[in-house]
């Protein structure tokens, strides 16, 4: 029997497919990431199924035993909190596990957080690159954006309310200050928001961190975004040495990521850790 990969609401519970509703009430079984969130969308739809719980921290102990009522020929309905599942939620190991067993995962589409957002974003459309939570660790994330700096499309990634203010820092010192960025807030609820402009504004803007579900749009690299890059350049080597990295793996880096001169860098890294009396 098949294995339903249902997307649910991210906020508005109307925002739910009638084929959704459907497979849910069918299914033997609904995994669910946190069932006490998702018995509240049954019950609002009155709907009455077993549930079980499927997390980041049991999902690899639960996987044999779901292969094993899909063998029975029982369905299953996998549900995230909100969206999609396996997009930056739990379910990834499950649906390969079970391609591997022979069943065909089926999508059900429906609602998600990162397409709302870059569709009402009034940023461009035709290219997009979705990275979910970008580092915790200030390091990583610098790393990740200097790794990003020459994509042109745009830029989009789930991100904590408490660690907004330090992640706009980040773009600000690693792409420039008119790097456009657009926050959503809250998608589909009450209180739902965007905010639009150049990084440099928004670090200001969200100088304490908003509350809410947040994503965030960095606007794609353009010829002149990418004229601003030399000074967040240096910023970056700065940041790394002060990581500890060594010097020539700062120029090393930098260097297969920007494209810009190793033995320029090299010596710009070395005046930084050494820096004349």
């Amino acid at each position: 029997m098949p294995l339903y990969l249902v997307f649910t609401p991210i906020g508005n519970l109307e925002d739910i497919t009638l084929r959704a509703l459907r497979v849910l009430k069918e299914a033997d079984i609904i995994a669910a990431e946190d069932t006490r969130h998702t018995r509240k969308l049954l019950e609002h739809y009155q709907i009455q199924r077993p549930l079980i719980s499927l997390h980041e921290h049991n999902e690899t102990a639960r996987i044999q035993g779901l292969l094993a009522r899909l063998t029975s020929g029982e369905s299953i309905a996998l549900v995230s909190d909100a969206g999609a599942p396996t997009i930056s939620d739990p379910g990834y190991q499950l649906v390969r596990a079970a391609i591997q067993a022979g069943f065909q995962p089926i999508p059900i589409p429906g609602p998600s957080a990162f397409l709302a957002a870059l569709t009402a974003s009034g940023l461009p459309t035709d290219r997009f690159l979705f990275l979910g939570f970008p580092p915790r660790k200030r390091k990583a994330r610098r790393e990740l954006l200097v790794s990003l700096q020459k994509e042109p499309g745009v830029l989009i990634f789930y991100e904590s309310p408490r660690r907004v203010p330090a992640f706009l820092t980040d773009i600000l010192e690693v792409f420039g200050a008119n790097r456009m960025v657009v926050i959503a807030r809250e998608l589909t609820k009450l209180h739902e928001s965007f905010w639009r402009g150049p990084v440099e504004e928004a670090v200001h803007a969200f100088a304490e961190p908003p509350r809410g579900e947040i994503v965030v749009l960095i606007e794609g690299a353009t010829e002149t975004s990418l004229q601003q890059i030399a000074p967040a350049v240096e910023q970056v080597l700065a940041g790394l040495l002060a990581g500890g990295m060594s010097v020539s793996e700062t120029a090393r880096l930098i260097a297969d990521i920007t494209g810009l001169p190793r033995r320029e860098l090299y010596q710009r890294a070395l005046q930084l850790e050494n820096p004349s009396p």
